[in-house]
């Protein structure tokens, strides 16, 4: 055998959001691509903000002197200046140009600070449902996910996850706003929870590191924001990526934060620098550094996907969908009208429409609809929703 097995064992339980995206292909040779609603990839619809892309014109018509050459394995000084200032302001806490590592989105971002901090055997708590790629993430590093059920209108249990904490435990991974839920965790339930992480450091004498990954940070509704985040724990560490909130998912670029209170500061600096590199990002890429300086402040039309979450709540609610209204990011996530979420997928296929089973994410009898999608996908496609529903109808 010339391949790992574990690589083709993960293969096999490989990303459903993938899996159903190549289904959406083939679907759209056999009927045409106006005529399959694909829900199955948070892939953004809208185009960066104005500023973003004169900032990219700008670079190209008049690029700094070596723009296109090696630098830092942390990123341009100047960039990171400009984030610690931006991310001091958002989280309440004093950041500098050291604290800030820019990285290849935040896929990058996580599986460096997950090397930097695991070693083999140690512990990940992820939170249920969860963003399938997590585990992947922290197994690449040698850890071991640990899987922890939220409530079920995904709030966090905080005595779930004081039970799931052992000696082995080093970090625990937190998402918000939510992929694939929606759900915005208060700001009173991270404080408790970062009480419940210190007590559990002091009784268990290890460090136990809240890891936050922000990419939905911006796209929040109803008047809701995203909870502050480095300032709960001392031991915190936050990956942000702006492959949503600027509509740059294929540019890779985004950062990683060091709380400046947080035990082995300088190792973990060290330490972030050092795989950034020998994971082969280098660094992030260097025209997106400069181009973002601009547009730290900026962000996609956030009302725009508020519109397609209310046409898309509205029309599924109707149609007798049983679901929690999310409360940020661009998904939904409603229970299945039977128990088997993968049939159901199956059967939603038959109707032309491409959604993800939530055993994909760790909760069964769900699925995911990404309406990142124009608006007339779902004026569409809810005509297609309801023939579907019909068939679960006595």
């Amino acid at each position: 055998m010339t391949v790992a097995k574990s690589i083709l064992q993960s293969i096999e339980n490989a990303s459903w959001i993938r899996r159903m995206f190549e289904a959406g292909k083939a679907l759209k040779q056999v009927h045409g691509e106006n005529n399959v609603f694909d829900f199955s990839l948070g892939n953004p619809v809208l185009e960066p903000p104005a500023a973003f892309v004169k900032a990219l014109r700008d670079l190209a018509n008049d690029p700094p002197p070596g723009m296109h050459r090696y630098m830092s394995n942390n990123g341009l000084a100047e960039t990171r200046t400009a984030v610690a200032e931006v991310m001091s302001e958002q989280e309440g806490v004093n950041l500098s140009a050291d604290d800030v590592v820019m990285t290849s989105g935040a896929a990058g971002g996580l599986n460096v600070a997950l090397k930097s901090i695991l070693n083999p055997g140690e512990e990940v708590i992820i939170l249920n449902p969860y963003f399938v790629e997590y585990g992947f993430y922290t197994r690449n590093a040698g850890g071991v996910p640990r899987f922890v059920e939220t409530k079920e209108n995904f709030d966090l249990d905080l005595d779930a996850i004081a039970a799931a904490i052992t000696a082995k435990t080093k970090v625990i991974l937190i998402n918000t706003p939510n992929n694939p839920t929606g759900k915005i965790y208060p700001q009173a339930q991270l404080t408790a929870l970062a009480a419940l992480l210190t007590e559990q450091e002091r009784q268990l004498g290890t460090c136990i590191y809240l890891l936050s990954d922000t990419p939905y940070a911006k796209i929040t509704y109803d008047g809701l924001k995203n909870p502050k985040l480095l300032g709960e724990h001392a031991n915190s560490i936050l990956v942000h990526s702006h492959s949503k909130d600027l509509g740059l998912a294929g540019e890779r670029i985004g950062y990683l934060l060091i709380n400046p209170d947080a035990a082995y500061r300088d190792d973990l600096r060290a330490a972030f620098s050092f795989n950034n590199r020998t994971l082969g990002f280098i660094h992030a890429p260097a025209m997106m550094q400069y181009a973002l300086r601009s547009s730290l402040r900026a962000s996609i039309d956030v009302d725009h996907y508020r519109e397609l979450r209310e046409m898309l709540c509205n029309g599924l609610r109707q149609l007798g969908f049983d679901f929690e209204t999310p409360q940020g990011a661009f998904y939904l996530f409603p229970k299945t009208p039977i128990a088997d979420d993968v049939e159901f997928c199956r059967l939603a296929q038959e109707h032309n429409l491409l959604l993800v089973p939530g055993s994909g994410f760790g909760r069964a009898g769900h699925v995911r609809i990404a309406y990142c999608v124009k608006e007339a996908t779902i004026e569409r496609a809810l005509p297609q929703f309801e023939k579907l529903m019909s068939r679960f109808k006595q």
